[in-house]
């Protein structure tokens, strides 16, 4: 704001003195107005100095002056005392801006608000959400009284409080990456409880983790029935061949008779790549999971040997896992070749028929004539025998066939295995 001017420092009554009588100003700026008018200066357009219209005297000098507009309020009207702009500087930091003081054409310059305090950035961001909900003159709440408290309630939250310190308001501060205001104890309590998954959350996790981890059990025990056991036991059925060939190799000969799990034979298919030791007796554990053939012996059947002049001697064999030696003996067609090795003579039987399915009770087809086989008469015939569908036990799988040739080991391999 400009300073005063001299004349109006000097002169308290400066604008402010009576006029007299009612009317007084109106008469004299009537008669001055005319006597101006119809002057030639007013004629040729030029307007009325301005110390020509001061009926009270001369005025003083204080440089040039300014021409009289007769649109301008006149000089007699009181002036509003210039006042201390403080009261406008001291309006709210985040509210509307400051209302400017009455303008004053002559003595005001440009008026640049003051920045706000340090504090008000302090008061945290929440503050600028409500300024849209205060009007931009008087920094209020619209509405009635209630509606002032609603808007109190929600900036300084239930308890109280300063910095809005509302749900909204702190992740609206966490969005923005902004400093977030502190929560009341029941907004954190609430907090909390919404992060702690509840009870059907926890069931459902622990469901599915049992699913899981028991999905991922079958897959490795399945892994290991099919592909781990079949290793396993072509080890052991490979050792157990080598074994033999060497013991009869050094000449060392076996007893007519052996113990559970004692191999004495090897079983040959020509027709499915099948070269397999067998063992007596058909224990799970001793022989087939080992990848072996079992011979149904004593107290299991008791079944003929190959060397014997009539009965039948029967094998068992696993279809699948564990080396799985008869799998696709359902291949097997009438005429192809099955060689028992043993260590002086080699016995060839022709397969001569099959029973696809049959109970595990149905001993019968083990008898020295199998039932069901076709043959009519005493003879020397062999009968595999393995689980039926795959991957099951549930029913039985029988391939019968008859000895067709007896050649011993010092005349070379049977044309079976040669070709």
């Amino acid at each position: 704001m400009t300073a005063l001017r001299p004349e109006r420092e000097t002169d308290t009554s400066y604008g402010q003195q009576s006029y007299g009588e009612p009317g007084a100003f109106e008469e004299w700026y009537g008669s001055a107005a005319q006597e101006w008018y119809g002057s030639p200066a007013a004629q040729r357009g030029q307007q009325q100095p301005y110390g020509e219209a001061q009926p009270y005297g001369e005025p003083q000098p204080y440089g040039e002056q300014q021409p009289f507009d007769p649109q301008q309020q006149p000089y007699a009207q009181p002036r509003q005392p210039y006042e201390d702009p403080s009261p406008y500087a001291a309006a709210p930091p985040h509210g509307p801006s400051p209302v400017p003081p009455p303008s004053d054409q002559e003595t005001m310059a440009l008026l640049v608000p003051e920045p706000p305090p340090a504090d008000a950035d302090r008061a945290g961001r929440g503050t600028a959400s409500r300024a849209s909900s205060v009007t931009p003159v008087t920094g209020t709440t619209p509405g009635g009284r209630a509606a002032r408290r609603k808007a109190a309630k929600g900036r300084h939250g239930r308890h109280g409080g300063s910095g809005g310190a509302t749900g909204a308001s702190a992740e609206g501060d966490s969005a923005s990456g902004g400093p977030s205001a502190p929560l009341s104890r029941v907004e954190a309590r609430r907090r909390a409880r919404a992060q702690k998954p509840s009870p059907g959350v926890l069931a459902s996790r622990i469901i599915g983790e049992a699913f899981i981890t028991t999905g991922v059990v079958m897959l490795l025990f399945v892994t290991y029935q099919l592909w781990w056991t079949n290793i396993r036991a072509h080890a052991q059925a490979g050792s157990e061949a080598h074994h033999l060939q060497d013991d009869w190799a050094s000449g060392r000969r076996n007893p007519g008779t052996f113990e559970p799990g004692q191999g004495f034979a090897i079983l040959h298919i020509p027709k499915l790549d099948v070269v397999v030791p067998i063992a007596e007796g058909t224990s799970k554990e001793k022989v087939l999971d080992k990848g072996m053939v079992g011979h149904y012996g004593k107290g299991d059947l008791n079944t003929a040997m190959p060397d014997a002049r009539t009965g039948n001697f029967g094998l068992a064999g696993h279809r699948n896992t564990h080396g799985e030696p008869f799998r696709y003996i359902n291949r097997l067609t009438p005429g192809d070749a099955i060689v028992v090795e043993t260590q002086d003579t080699y016995f060839v039987y022709k397969m001569a028929s099959m029973l696809p399915v049959t109970p595990p009770s149905n001993t019968s087809v083990l008898d020295p004539v199998p039932r069901g086989s076709g043959f009519t008469g005493p003879g020397r015939y062999i009968t595999l025998t393995t689980c039926t569908p795959e991957f099951t036990s549930k029913y039985r799988l029988i391939v019968w066939g008859k000895m067709v040739e007896e050649r011993p080991r010092s005349k070379g391999k049977p044309d079976a295995l040669v070709s």
